[in-house]
């Protein structure tokens, strides 16, 4: 199948929203986790500043919320790194591609112009 420029550029606008849609995603479940761990890290500061035993034994399991948060944040933004820079990469093949063949068109419409000049 043939695609025009226009079909390409279509395309081309289709995968770019679809990466920021891909972020924009990726930032929000960042942000809500980030929010949630805030909420975490002021029950805990409570708790210690109350020094009640049984409360100061509740900041473990707290704690450890606030690490397995933090690890989802971390991976979002290693898969996040890994779409993005998987995209880019395929882009930039692809547009290496067409630039290829521009500048072969190039080549070959000047290699008749100077044939033609003769």
């Amino acid at each position: 199948m043939d695609y025009d420029a226009d079909d390409q550029v279509e395309i081309e606008e289709e995968e770019e929203s679809e990466v920021w849609k891909t972020i924009s995603k990726s930032f929000q479940q960042v942000q809500a986790i980030l929010d949630q761990n805030r909420i975490l890290i002021q029950q805990v500061n409570e708790n210690h500043q109350s020094k009640i035993s049984q409360n100061l034994a509740k900041n473990v399991a707290l704690i450890r919320d606030i690490n397995t948060n933090i690890s989802k944040v971390a991976s979002i933004y290693t898969e996040l790194s890994t779409n993005f820079s998987g995209f880019f990469h395929q882009n930039r093949g692809e547009m290496k591609n067409r630039l290829d063949y521009a500048a072969d068109a190039t080549t070959t419409v000047n290699s008749k112009s100077l044939f033609d000049h003769k």
